[in-house]
């Protein structure tokens, strides 16, 4: 990886997105919390989800990471009201799938994670850019289970 790639690959929509996260408040009563850790850079993700009729009614996360992975949390922080948790974990494998095999980018409303296509070919990053739909599906899925206990 050269210099100038890794210049490329911080484009200006990249760094505008990692400097205005949405939804950065934690949740004071969340139905669930989920943190991911990626052990390869340190980023880290915590994330707060409340839900209703099996949707995301409240949502808050704590993003520690590089800019790629803030990108990420912003484009989910933008979108996460209302989603259900199929619509999130279809999300984070076609994101997946964008990263390691070149697939197109996640389907509306998750479109926006299209700008980090570049980061393909930075496999170290990876794992940071992921960080957000991980803990999102996790902590559904806890307040799902809770819900039905």
């Amino acid at each position: 990886m050269s210099d100038s790639d890794l210049i490329n690959l911080y484009s200006g929509r990249i760094l505008e997105l990692a400097a205005n996260i949405p939804l950065t408040e934690r949740l004071a009563d969340p139905d669930a919390t989920a943190r991911r850790r990626s052990p390869l850079c340190g980023s880290n993700v915590t994330v707060d989800v409340k839900m209703e009729d099996g949707r995301v009614s409240a949502f808050g996360q704590d993003v520690k990471a590089c800019a790629l992975g803030q990108a990420a949390a912003a484009v989910v922080g933008g979108c996460i009201i209302g989603r259900t948790r199929a619509e999130v974990e279809r999300a984070r494998d076609q994101l997946r799938a964008m990263l390691k095999e070149g697939a197109p980018p996640p389907e509306p409303p998750f479109d926006g994670l299209e700008v980090l296509v570049p980061a393909r070919e930075f496999k170290n990053r990876h794992a940071s850019i992921m960080l957000c739909l991980e803990a999102t599906a996790e902590a559904m899925e806890q307040a799902e289970k809770a819900a039905c206990a």
